[in-house]
């Protein structure tokens, strides 16, 4: 026999060499199914990460699509608002002409009033002076008898004036 089998060493080594070879025998399915288990939830997570990546896309998209319909519902909005803004603008303008066209009508009524009135108080005055002339010049140029005969003659065509 070899000499080398003889020697305790040699022995040594054999021994390690099964004890780990059983070592590696019992541990590696052990290793190998806690290595398949880290990878399977490894996997687990990364479809889970997956999937919710695929649903913030869908979010986005269904986002982005809600944002453009919101933009064009604003969109409408302001140009409704412009429209009815030059509408009440317009139907202003054509309110302040009417309103501008009624006071100018007004003014015009009331000059006119004015004017009416100032030559009826003019023709008052004028009557009021001639009254007044009249009676000076019949009360310096009518004796008694002549203005006794006047007063009974407006007596008298008094009663069918009145009726």
């Amino acid at each position: 026999m070899p000499e080398f089998m003889h020697d305790a060493e040699f022995w040594v080594l054999i021994a390690f060499v099964i004890a780990m070879a059983f070592l590696i025998y019992k541990t590696t399915g052990m290793v190998t199914g806690t290595l398949d288990a880290r990878a399977a939830k490894i996997k687990a997570e990364l479809d889970q990460a997956q999937a919710l990546r695929d649903e913030a896309q869908a979010k986005l998209a269904e986002y982005q699509l809600k944002q453009r319909d919101a933009l064009k519902e604003a969109e409408g909005i302001v140009a409704h608002a412009k429209a009815e803004a030059e509408r009440i603008a317009a139907q202003g303008a054509k309110d302040l002409d009417a309103a501008i066209e009624r006071r100018r009508k007004q003014a015009v009524e009331k000059i006119a009033l004015e004017e009416a009135k100032a030559v009826a108080d003019v023709r008052n005055s004028a009557v009021d002076l001639a009254i007044g002339a009249v009676r000076r010049v019949l009360a310096q140029d009518l004796d008694e008898s002549r203005k006794s005969a006047l007063i009974d003659d407006a007596i008298a065509n008094l009663p069918p004036t009145l009726h």
